[in-house]
């Protein structure tokens, strides 16, 4: 074999291949290099998680307990920063639109990624295409609740009073939330006359209930159960398919000749669609993570939260099952938002 001349070395030819060979590995590099820098690195700074509701709501305290969890595993500040409004539409949009770089996250609910999907008519995200979901946080189901000296006792006498003339009314905290098409759902069942109340919101419509002014409404066992055990409400029913751990002694709506029924409020972690695929699994693990420590799950519960255990490709699937049933009852309910 012929010795390459050392001449040609430092060539003119070989000092351009030389530089394009050098050029074309930078561009492969500086191709990977932000997937990989975030994949090492993730998290190198506070993590800001968006609750799409104001300070105090249920939303609101699950997402601190998380926050505050999420924290060790992740090692860094789990930031809580309330946007509220438009049903959650604003805070939800925020994350949407977010850099997808794992430092944005929202805890979403039923309301904003399955309810709001038929609710509103140009909702500016897509529940579905603009988040990706990385964990399910856990769910409540509401309870039906009438004044602690209404004379209604089951969901049956409920039944029988919205069959006589002039029916009932039920309160919810406006129009489209899920306490209003759990009481249009429950109208389907037992049939008669229930007239949906509005308010502007949940603990306005709860001082009405305890009034009298209003029969009933579904509300969040965290919300009502400390006004059941001052003696100011009661509570006829659970919305789910079985009875709700937090009030165990309240029997589910489809156990007292209802029909089906099974309408709960969930909560689920979510960040923006194009969050690379490293940073996701490094969330996912931290927030299973979370879920299994007993002292975050008792905090949880204390709010009526219930667990489901749910693998990561099952998140998506929950998601659109969710959009389908809730759209049928938002058409059904003849609520919509501009």
């Amino acid at each position: 074999m012929n010795p390459v001349p050392l001449h040609s070395l430092s060539s003119p030819m070989a000092r351009r291949r030389k530089l394009l060979a050098a050029c074309t590995l930078l561009a492969a590099g500086l191709s990977l290099a932000p997937a990989a820098v975030l994949a090492q690195d993730y998290p190198s700074r506070p993590v800001k998680l968006i609750v799409p509701f104001g300070p105090g709501t249920t939303t609101d305290i699950i997402s601190r307990v998380f926050a505050e969890a999420l924290a060790r595993p992740l090692g860094q500040m789990v930031v809580v920063e309330n946007r509220a409004g438009a049903g959650g539409v604003i805070g939800s949009d925020l994350v949407a639109k977010s850099p997808a770089d794992g430092y944005t996250l929202v805890m979403g609910t039923v309301g904003t990624h399955a309810i709001n999907a038929s609710l509103y008519k140009k909702l500016p995200y897509d529940p579905l295409k603009d988040f990706a979901p990385v964990a399910f946080a856990g769910y409540t189901p509401t309870l039906l609740v009438v004044a602690a000296n209404s004379p209604l006792k089951s969901v049956k006498d409920l039944g029988a009073l919205a069959g006589k003339p002039g029916g009932v009314s039920f309160a919810s905290a406006g129009n489209g939330p899920s306490g209003h098409l759990a009481g249009e759902l429950l109208k389907a069942r037992l049939g008669g006359e229930m007239v949906h109340v509005p308010y502007k919101e949940g603990g306005l419509a709860m001082s009405d209930v305890m009034a009298g002014q209003v029969q009933f409404m579904f509300y969040h066992p965290a919300a009502v159960l400390p006004h059941i055990k001052a003696g100011k409400l009661r509570a006829l029913g659970a919305s789910s398919t079985k009875r709700s751990a937090a009030a165990p002694e309240v029997p589910a709506i489809s156990e007292q000749g209802a029909g089906e029924f099974d309408l709960v409020a969930w909560f689920m972690l979510y960040v923006p669609a194009a969050t690379p695929s490293p940073v996701l699994a490094r969330l996912r693990d931290a927030a299973s993570q979370v879920l299994a420590n007993g002292d975050v799950t008792a905090k949880l519960g204390a709010q009526g939260l219930e667990l489901r255990n749910m693998k990561p490709d099952e998140l998506a699937a929950f998601g659109r099952a969710e959009i389908s049933k809730w759209s049928e009852l938002v058409k059904r309910s003849g609520a919509q938002i501009d």
